[in-house]
């Protein structure tokens, strides 16, 4: 059995591996999917001084509270920063990270730097607009969520993000995730979020990282469960 941990990106919670976390539970294997402070059902604590180092203490959290050891650590989008920061500080709990359609950050960077300038200057308007707070969530559809029923769902999910846990810098003590042998970058490319390709660039042909393409939208996890949860279980 292995043990899988989920992480969402921003503006989504824990709920957004719903289905994933089904087919992985169905496969025999133990499944957590916190959600961030400030984010999800855990909303009422959204505030300006909610930042990255709280969402990479709140993923450490459930790997030391609930003594996790060789996990499957994934991350998603935004999740990519917190799950560089956790495998740099708890390397010995994990023996995969996947980066799923992630930001794959150097030592130094937020997630505004790695923004192309005018995204960048847009969720730091909206912040300022906002009181610290990075705004109201995009539609689904810009996540690739064209569905319906899914985009209902996304859209009546996704919450405020805290703008500090976008523009603090992460910290951390080699390139990323190298600590960690087994990596794995899905980039997601119909439609794509073009952006992240750099990442996916970066990933190919470097020691210790594998990669692969998906042709579905950001959300992959919405669009795609099975599918992904396939690709997750090959991990296992």
């Amino acid at each position: 059995m292995a043990t899988f941990v989920l992480v969402h990106g921003a503006y989504h919670g824990g709920w957004c591996w719903r289905d994933v976390a089904r087919h992985l539970r169905a496969a025999g294997h133990e499944v957590f999917t916190p959600t961030l402070t400030g984010l999800g059902e855990r909303s009422h604590l959204l505030s300006p001084a909610v930042n990255l180092s709280t969402h990479i203490a709140d993923v450490m959290n459930v790997l030391i509270w609930e003594n996790l050891k060789d996990a499957v650590l994934v991350g998603h989008s935004y999740g990519g920063m917190i799950v560089t920061g956790v495998a740099d500080r708890a390397a010995d709990r994990i023996r995969d990270i996947v980066y799923l359609d992630a930001i794959v950050p150097e030592d130094g960077q937020s997630t505004l730097d790695v923004q192309p300038p005018g995204r960048r200057q847009w969720m730091a308007e909206r912040a300022i607009a906002n009181g610290g707070i990075a705004g109201a969530p995009v539609d689904a559809e810009v996540y690739g969520v064209f569905d319906p029923a899914g985009k209902a769902w996304v859209n009546g999910k996704c919450t405020p993000q805290p703008f500090a846990a976008l523009s603090e810098k992460i910290r951390i003590s080699g390139r990323p995730a190298e600590r960690i042998a087994s990596r794995l970058y899905i980039l997601c490319t119909d439609p794509p979020l073009p952006y992240l390709r750099q990442f996916y660039d970066a990933a190919q042909g470097a020691a210790g990282w594998e990669t692969m393409e998906m042709p579905t939208g950001h959300d992959a996890m919405v669009t795609e469960p099975a599918r992904l949860a396939a690709i997750l279980l090959g991990r296992a």
